[in-house]
């Protein structure tokens, strides 16, 4: 369920800015939903290996500028594939992939999906049974 809501967030942020920005051109929102879905696993397949290249090279010290420049690479790779759906240039691909990364950040933080503060309140859970 997550991920549909996810893709849904991000065809959502694609097609609101292809109606913001000049540079870029979608057809409809099924374009978009597909853009999203494209973009999602080549993120997960070449994404992953080229962004294990970068982090190698960065030292692992700037892996959310090398993650949001890879989602770049491959917005800009789907657009090459799907014909409903440019871009003029890299900078156009690279505020998507902010304002996708910021959408799916806000939505998984309302979704409650912080999984650190679940991970501690299940401890201090177990500790407070212990006690008891």
């Amino acid at each position: 369920m997550d991920f549909i809501i996810d893709l849904l967030v991000s065809a959502g942020v694609i097609l609101l800015l292809a109606y913001i920005m000049p540079n870029v051109h979608v057809k409809s929102f099924w374009t978009a939903l597909w853009v999203a879905f494209l973009i999602g696993i080549f993120n997960a397949t070449i994404g992953w290996l080229i962004g294990g290249v970068l982090n190698l090279v960065s030292f692992f010290l700037l892996e959310a500028i090398v993650s949001l420049i890879v989602t770049a690479l491959m917005i800009k790779l789907v657009d090459v594939l799907v014909g409903n759906f440019k871009i003029d240039g890299f900078w156009p691909a690279l505020v998507i992939a902010i304002a996708t990364a910021a959408a799916l950040a806000i939505v998984g933080w309302a979704r409650g999906d912080n999984e650190a503060y679940a991970l501690q309140q299940d401890v201090t859970h177990k500790t407070e049974q212990l006690k008891a």
